[in-house]
């Protein structure tokens, strides 16, 4: 991340290379890597680069931000745009750019018509569309997941096979080879292939390009063409590739002959990360790019980690048995890296308290019972805004999963003690929303010809999230009395029909908001139909942001429509061509389309603007892995339920599998539970070592007897954790409990 103290020694000797040749930059978390990536930048464009030159590649658009950031900082001196952009932004420039040249090649039945690109949610429709029929016929019956979740796995595979480099045809063979158990489940894995087959097979009949298609089309058939070869390599002679332990093996195949072409480029290795290895990350092949770099540079050392949460670290992985990127640091003693070194404690890390021990530097509390837990987390929270004054930006709290429950229980006790919170959840589905469950909730009733009646519950639960005052009990009462629906068509009665002393119950403010809701959703059905995504912005722009509406004053509400409108518009441009609700693809039938989409559980795409717009004075509260991909570090960390065995397994996937759809697993070996055993193991050192490598001051430890679900909480992270303080109290040190 950027940050405003002054570069150190170390990135200011990076800093005084020449600019020409290339460079393989490798560290921890906190060593001023990203800092000194975007410096490179800055100085490549003072030297005179011209900014259309330079490629910034990084494997995921929320680890651009601080590129983003620096050049559009408001000191920032106008020098052109530089090209930000990640493997599937690139494979989508150049597919819409080249297509012509390519479309026929790679068999898409129309080549003379344009390219349809797929979203996440896109994908997933197109996909449920064709599996659906499946579902019913038998397939997958023994499968016991969502279906959103079934889409989203297909797709998966799909996606592993484009980034790793292997025909989607060997899918099914694939997982089968590497399988063990009951036969039941192979017969899933072929289902899973022919699914994956249609879904190909139906993309290329009508010109649409999902995630793993662009990526194929561009690997197959872009970047070996010499005219897409020479534009790309003639266009930006200056790379600087970040994270790229977290990209996958066909980026760094493409990277890899790019070094060899380009004037200048810095390659950043972030020491044993790999967070994003179940969407195909392949960390190893990442390090390997050093061997095609001219100089290899490595930062040791924090800007951010104190001496004592260092300790910790160390002790935590001495005890889980593992080591620290041996292979770099072995090869930094050989004299194969340039070696800096950073001071244990850099400018952001500097406090008027100062963290002696890494018993102090850890935080323990037990409690037997799970809402205590989080009552303790609350108050500790309280406790560090109101009275140590830190600021609430610089705490997060940290669970493996991230469920509604936890959420609300969460942001309910921090609210109610006067702490701002903030959440983000990539992976959540658009339906478990409750401000885009609103706003759809009105769009179902400014359109009654789709014949989608919302139950009673959601018209008061749209009340309730739209008008500001209003609580649930007398939302629940006013939908009550003014939702008629009738013959399966929405209506909603005037607030003027009601008797005067129910109205007095409302109080006339309230009633006034309502009803100036109501004429405006009247007076719209009265029109001819518009695109939702058009409905949706003008409902917003017209109504929900002024003044007695709740989206007037909520920031979070207000991104969540943003998202929501620009995911309708996407849903739009892809599926407005190919299918309508009434088969002529009118825009205004593919809103129930998209309506019926969420009902069934889309996974919402992520969008960078979620991330920019939330605001930056409030408690994070994510799941453990999206704040890392987040890179960004803390003074104040709550890890909760460290008992729980969510922190250590993986997530069931029975469609799929990260580490045998991988360049690194024979393709005839089968997956034994020690190759599981041993992958949880590196997850988990992975997982708490990023963790505390991205946190300043203390780590608090939350743990409950019995968990979420009223069982005995024993995992294996609570385990190691138990170890290492068990050691520093027979060194005669105490630890807060």
């Amino acid at each position: 991340m950027t940050t405003t103290f002054s570069l150190s020694d170390a990135q200011l000797a990076l800093l005084e290379q020449p600019i020409e040749g290339t460079y393989f930059l490798a560290g921890p978390a906190g060593a001023g890597k990203t800092t000194a990536g975007v410096h490179w930048m800055l100085r490549l464009l003072r030297t005179g680069v011209p900014a259309r030159h330079i490629l910034v590649w990084v494997p995921q658009r929320t680890l651009s931000i601080p590129y983003y950031e620096m050049l559009h900082r408001p000191t920032a001196e106008p020098r052109g745009q530089v090209t930000i952009t990640t493997l599937g932004g690139l494979a989508q420039r150049m597919v819409d750019l080249f297509w012509p040249l390519v479309a026929a090649e790679a068999g898409f039945a129309h080549p003379d018509e344009a390219p349809i690109f797929l979203t996440l949610e896109t994908a997933q429709y197109y996909m449920a569309r064709l599996v659906r029929p499946l579902l019913e016929a038998g397939y997958f019956e023994g499968v016991v997941i969502d279906r959103n979740r079934l889409y989203s796995q297909i797709l998966d595979d799909l996606n592993k096979a484009a980034v790793v480099g292997f025909p989607h045809t060997e899918i099914g063979e694939r997982l089968k080879s590497a399988w063990i158990g009951e036969q039941s489940q192979r017969r899933v894995y072929d289902e899973a292939q022919v699914c994956a087959h249609r879904f190909r097979e139906y993309c290329l009949a009508h010109n649409l390009l999902d995630f793993s298609l662009q990526v194929e089309v561009f690997i197959r058939y872009l970047w070996p063409h010499p005219l897409c070869h020479s534009y790309l390599l003639e266009t930006y002679t200056h790379l600087i590739v970040d994270n790229v332990e977290e990209d996958v093996p066909v980026a760094h195949d493409v990277i890899r002959e790019w070094l060899g072409r380009c004037c200048s480029a810095l390659v950043i290795y972030d020491y044993d990360a790999g967070y994003r290895r179940f969407l195909g990350a392949d960390p190893q092949n990442g390090r390997s790019l050093a061997t095609a770099c001219d100089r290899r540079i490595v930062f040791t050392g924090s800007h951010v980690l104190s001496t004592p949460l260092a300790k910790l670290s160390a002790d935590l992985a001495r005890h889980m048995h593992r080591s620290f990127d041996a292979e770099v640091e072995k090869e930094g003693k050989n004299g194969k890296y340039d070696e800096y070194d950073i001071p244990p404690v850099g400018a952001g890390a500097e406090t008027d308290t100062v963290v002696e021990s890494p018993q102090a530097a850890v935080v323990f509390e037990y409690q037997r019972y799970y809402p205590q837990m989080l009552d303790w987390m609350a108050e500790e929270i309280a406790r560090l805004v109101h009275e140590e004054q830190v600021p609430a930006g610089q705490i997060v709290v940290l669970a493996p999963f991230l469920s509604d429950a936890l959420r609300f229980s969460v942001v309910n006790r921090l609210e109610h003690r006067g702490v701002s919170v903030r959440s983000h959840r990539p992976s959540r589905a658009l339906r478990e929303e409750p401000d885009a469950r609103c706003l759809l909730t009105w769009a179902a009733v400014a359109h009654p010809h789709w014949g989608l009646c919302p139950t009673r519950f959601d018209i008061a639960y749209a009340l309730m999230q739209t008008i500001a005052g209003i609580d649930l009990v007398r939302a629940q009462l006013l939908a009550e009395i003014v939702y008629r629906p009738s013959d399966g068509r929405p209506a909603l009665s005037s607030f003027d029909a009601i008797r005067p002393e129910m109205q007095e119950r409302f109080t006339f403010v309230l009633g006034e908001r309502y009803e100036r809701l109501r004429r405006w959703l009247l007076a719209y059905g009265e029109t001819a139909p518009q695109p939702l995504d058009f409905f949706l912005s003008r409902l917003f722009g017209e109504v929900l942001s002024g003044e007695g509406y709740r989206f007037h004053t909520d920031y979070d509400a207000a991104a969540v429509a943003s998202a929501l409108i620009e995911s309708v518009r996407k849903f739009r441009w892809a599926a407005g061509g190919v299918v309508g609700d009434d088969g002529d693809g009118n825009s205004h039938d593919l809103g129930r389309e998209y309506l019926d989409m969420v009902q069934e559980g889309v996974i919402a795409a992520q969008y960078i603007l979620g991330w920019r717009l939330q605001p930056e004075d409030a408690v994070l509260l994510a799941p453990a892995y999206t704040f890392l991909m987040r890179n960004q570090p803390v003074d104040y960390q709550f890890w909760l339920s460290v008992g729980g065995r969510g922190w250590w397994e993986r997530l069931y996937q029975p469609l799929t599998h990260p580490y045998v759809l991988s360049r690194r697993w024979p393709a005839d070996r089968p997956w034994m539970d020690e190759d599981e055993f041993a992958a949880r193991q590196e997850t988990l050192f992975r997982l708490i070592t990023g963790l505390i490598r991205r946190c300043r001051r203390q780590v608090y430890l939350g743990l409950s007897e019995l968990g979420e679900q009223g069982y005995e909480q024993k995992g294996p992270l609570l385990q190691v954790i138990q170890r290492v303080l068990r050691e520093y109290t027979n060194d005669g040190a105490s630890t807060t409990t």
